[in-house]
């Protein structure tokens, strides 16, 4: 016969229901054997107690009828003694009817006798009464009260007797109760023991196969392909082995076909990775370095393979790329980096080596994080040309100036001397000279000035500010050309406003920039409002106008360089907004634009607060 899994697990079930039904039968048992021992007690001795107690109520009412009829009330007392006489002898008649135990009817028998002896004593008084009314009194004395006293003690006699057997079998009834309760304890203890046991042997049986499938699975998880499982039951858990070992050896097969092309395949990505010029590191999703190209390596002066299993921090030192590394990890996402922050310095000896760096997320097809690559440029030729392009022109803006200069003044001396002596079309000529030439030297002084902050020659005086004399101070530079122009500046920054840590001079001249764009572009009846508030750490100005907005597509480059929107150029060089850039780059706050196109345009810009 095959015992099957689910025929073992049915027999444990029933081995438990039968141990419960012996120790539900076991105290259905006790507990009827505890009823009839109770009902014993109410059968046999209550009706007994009761018709001894109301004979004795009656006796008592019959000898208060007695004295009633030896003080004159006789027609009551003689009324009240024949209902009592009544009651009493139902009563006897119960107790003569319920006689049960020894003793019992020798005492009624005596109550019998008694109350004959009590009803001729009252007779007799009756009598005695109607002859010779004042020796009653001395007649119940003597006769009737000591056939009363005879009956009640009696009957007392027949309760107490009932009392005590009633009281013998409440202990019987105990002693019963103390048996089942002790009995029905063993019985239980012994199934819950029998049970127990059997659900342990039962479960060893069941788990030991499961246990040495666990073991095996473990050991294949690992690469251990000649795990087996050994069992010799033939249930269900014995054909679950047998179908694993089948499994583990398809496996190994499967990995000794493949483990040549995946160590193929890891050469081929691990030569990828070597031959990129650019440096490489791959991180996990806990932080460890889990793999890097030579390139990294010499530019972390590290040597080769000495980065395995070692922590980030310990790699690159630096907690800065660090956070950015976790939050892409945690997100999921690459970390959001300012332009400009993406700079990686690496000192060897007295130079220093500048690595543009990105960070991508890198997922498995199931979406799980498997972890990060930081890619390193090296782009110390570019920041290199880069601020030999500054200095060329800076150096070129300061030469242009000289010349600049003394062409202007002749310009401004021929317009004041020699324009009567000129045709039309030469002072034409000479007033657009003069033009040209002013706007070539605001575009030197933008150049200039650009330069400077970039390079960080421009020192900044850093003082707490209030942002109303910012704002006012701006209004007022370009009051005269907003009244011209037909366009409402005004201005709204809320009492209380905590005060800016800002150079008060470059601030206003962002300021006036960026009013004198919007004014600009803003056609006549329109209006230009400056609005400042605290958020966080930082205050925000803003200034918006109602002008002919940004096209979308320039909107994303609107602060480079000599960018200027088609079709919208107002005679500007192209460097004011780049200007505004650097300068509250230069103050640690950031700049933006939101604006609709034909709705006007939105520049904010965010301060740090003072303290």
């Amino acid at each position: 016969m095959t015992w099957t899994l689910r025929k073992k697990i049915l027999i444990g079930y029933a081995i438990a229901l039968v141990l419960m039904a012996v120790v539900v039968v076991w105290g259905v048992v006790s507990l009827r054997t505890l009823g009839s021992a109770s009902d014993a007690i109410l059968r046999e001795n209550y009706k007994s107690i009761l018709a001894a107690e109301n004979m004795i109520n009656a006796i008592e009412r019959q000898d208060s009828a007695a004295l009633l009829v030896i003080l004159g009330y006789q027609d009551e007392g003689l009324e009240q003694y024949r209902e009592n006489e009544t009651q009493f002898l139902q009563w006897l008649g119960r107790a003569r009817d319920n006689i049960t135990i020894s003793g019992e009817e020798k005492t009624v028998e005596s109550i019998e006798t008694g109350y004959s002896a009590y009803l001729i004593a009252f007779s007799q008084l009756e009598r005695g009464l109607v002859q010779d009314p004042s020796q009653a009194a001395d007649f119940y004395h003597e006769t009737v009260l000591p056939a009363f006293k005879n009956v009640r003690d009696a009957c007392a006699e027949l309760r107490q007797l009932n009392q005590e057997t009633m009281f013998g079998a409440s202990e019987r009834a105990r002693d019963v109760s103390e048996r089942s309760r002790w009995s029905m304890v063993v019985i239980g203890i012994g199934a819950v023991g029998t049970g127990l046991a059997f659900s342990l042997v039962l479960s060893t049986l069941l788990v030991r196969p499961l246990r040495r499938i666990m073991s095996a699975a473990q050991k294949v998880s690992e690469g251990d392909y000649e795990a087996t499982v050994t069992t010799r039951t033939a249930d269900e858990l014995g054909r679950l082995a047998a179908e694993f070992n089948a499994m583990v050896r398809k496996l190994k097969a499967y990995n000794d076909l493949n483990v040549r092309q995946i160590v193929e395949e890891k050469g081929k990505s691990e030569a990828i990775i070597r031959s990129i010029d650019d440096g490489i590191v791959v991180v996990d999703s806990d932080g460890k370095v889990i793999d890097m190209n030579p390139t990294a390596s010499r530019t972390l002066q590290i040597e080769e393979r000495s980065w395995e299993d070692k922590h980030f921090l310990e790699v690159v030192k630096s907690e800065e790329l660090f956070q950015y590394v976790k939050q892409a990890v945690e997100s999921g996402e690459p970390p959001r980096i300012e332009e400009g922050q993406n700079v990686f310095t690496v000192a060897k000896g007295a130079t220093e080596r500048h690595f543009q760096f990105s960070i991508t997320p890198v997922r498995a097809k199931t979406g799980s994080m498997v972890g990060v690559v930081l890619l390193l440029r090296d782009v110390t030729k570019l920041r290199e040309l880069d601020r030999l392009k500054s200095e060329f022109v800076m150096s070129a803006s300061h030469e242009l100036r000289t010349p600049l200069t003394s062409i202007g003044m002749s310009v401004s001396l021929l317009q004041e001397t020699a324009m009567k002596k000129l045709t039309e079309k030469e002072r034409e000529l000479l007033q657009a000279a003069h033009e040209e030439l002013e706007r070539i030297k605001a575009l030197v002084n933008d150049l200039l000035d650009l330069s400077k902050i970039e390079s960080g020659k421009v020192v900044l005086a850093f003082d707490s500010t209030p942002v109303s004399l910012l704002c006012d101070k701006a209004i007022a530079a370009l009051k005269v050309q907003a009244e011209e122009k037909g366009v409402q500046v005004t201005s709204a920054v809320p009492e209380g406003l905590p005060d800016v840590k800002a150079d008060a001079n470059k601030i206003a001249w962002v300021l006036t920039n960026l009013i004198a764009n919007s004014l600009r572009y803003t056609d006549r009846g329109g209006s230009v409002h400056l609005a400042a508030e605290k958020i966080g750490s930082q205050v925000h100005v803003a200034v918006a106008d109602t002008g002919a907005g940004i096209p979308y597509e320039y909107q994303s480059r609107i602060f480079d360089k000599f960018v200027q929107v088609k079709g919208q150029s107002g005679g500007g060089t192209g460097l004011g907004l780049a200007i505004c850039k650097e300068i509250v780059r230069a103050h640690g706050g950031t700049i933006w634009v939101d604006s609709e196109p034909g709705k006007g345009s939105t520049f904010t810009f965010t301060l740090p607060l003072a303290g």
